[in-house]
């Protein structure tokens, strides 16, 4: 296999090293796995009982009228909240469904992210590939152009010939130096997703045109609602969304709280034990019943079309890997190598003088175009395999 990114002289890395590398270093993975540990530590909070009050007054009886002793009066009272069934089960239900929505979305946000990665991943490549086009180029530009050079002083060709291929040899300077710039770019664009832990000399291992063929859309298609973490994530919420309603309409019912005292005075003390009820009469929370329906609904409305996306997503990525695909081959298989059939009769035809520069410099364009074409769609394969592997969430880095 050749190297990729070969003017660079670093470590070299493979996309399965970069995937393990970015999920094992990288700091918006971590802050995104703090979603989860927030989720389930508000199951925790969910599943907590209500805290007694304790009430404490202390005071000075002194008596108006003659014959009640003056002392202090004192007055302990403990009030304790009943956590009530009806009010705890939902509580507690909505608190779990929101830790399979956070770790469903942390699964959905680490499959994002790898194909994000792996996006600049195959830009990378992209961007090499097309910087030693444009230095082959420019190398060969240079190479025709002593030899117009020559004939023009030897008066075997004329000066127009050399002026036109000195603009050419600009172009194609100007092109190999703006290539080198972009892969500069998608360099830097790589290492800010992998992290700090990448070198900036780093070297990839692998070739554009070496991409996996995905699974057939039959079969992914069919599993793909069953594993799917967006879709996963849109569930959840959903199901989230029940039980904040049903906690909602307990909310309706009374609330009962315990509650024991006792009461000193001089000459008595007075122990007390009763129910405090809330009685829930002029506040009937019809507002967050409301709201907490409206959730619900729109929770269930995200959930279909999510599944509707889900669906038209898969087969339109799938449909732009067929059409990448028929270009590749076309372009590897006939239509680059009958540009540079025609470039090569062109240029022998030249030194021959059966032809003229001018179709040199065509059969050039038409051979550069071609090569540019392909590149273009072995990186627009990649890019829909990335999408379908998104959808999927199938990846090794993404189940691990």
């Amino acid at each position: 296999m050749v190297a990729a990114s070969g003017s660079w002289a670093g470590d070299a890395y493979r996309l399965a090293d970069l995937e393990q590398l970015a999920l094992r270093e990288n700091p918006a993975l971590r802050a995104a796995e703090q979603s989860v540990r927030m989720a389930e530590a508000a199951v925790t909070g969910a599943a907590a009982y209500p805290n007694p009050e304790l009430e404490y007054l202390s005071g000075t009886a002194r008596p108006r009228l003659a014959g009640p002793a003056a002392g202090t009066v004192r007055s302990t009272t403990l009030t304790q909240p009943l956590d009530l069934p009806w009010r705890r089960q939902p509580r507690i239900a909505a608190a779990e469904a929101g830790v399979q929505a956070a770790q469903a979305g942390y699964v959905a946000f680490r499959a994002g992210f790898l194909a994000t990665l792996r996006l600049r991943y195959f830009q990378v490549l992209r961007r090499d590939a097309e910087k030693l086009r444009a230095q082959e180029d420019a190398a060969l530009m240079e190479k025709v152009r002593s030899r117009i050079a020559l004939r023009v002083n030897t008066g075997e060709a004329p000066r127009f010939e050399l002026i036109k291929v000195d603009a050419e040899m600009l172009n194609a300077q100007k092109t190999a130096q703006a290539a080198e710039i972009r892969l500069g770019q998608a360099r830097a664009a790589l290492r800010q997703m992998v992290g700090q832990g990448l070198p900036d000399s780093f070297r990839l291992l692998e070739e554009l045109h070496r991409i996996p063929e995905p699974p057939p859309l039959a079969e992914v298609r069919q599993v793909l609602h069953q594993h799917s973490p967006a879709l996963a994530q849109v569930r959840a919420e959903t199901v989230r969304a029940e039980r904040l309603l049903d906690l909602e309409r307990a909310q309706r019912w009374p609330a009962l709280a315990l509650k024991a005292g006792v009461d000193e005075e001089p000459e008595m003390r007075t122990h007390r034990i009763g129910l405090v009820l809330s009685i829930p009469l002029w506040d009937r929370r019809q507002g967050p019943v409301d709201e907490a329906a409206a959730q619900l609904a729109r929770a269930r409305h995200a959930l279909a079309a999510e599944s509707f996306s889900l669906d038209q997503g898969l087969e339109i990525a799938y449909q732009q890997y067929d059409i990448a695909e028929a270009q590749v081959t076309a372009l590897e298989s006939g239509i680059v190598r009958q540009a540079e059939a025609a470039l090569k009769v062109a240029e022998a035809a030249y030194r021959f003088g059966e032809r003229g520069f001018l179709e040199v410099l065509d059969a050039q364009r038409v051979f550069r175009a071609a090569r540019s074409e392909l590149i273009d769609a072995r990186f627009e394969l990649a890019a829909a395999w990335v999408e379908i592997e998104r959808l999927r969430a199938a990846a090794e880095g993404v189940k691990s």
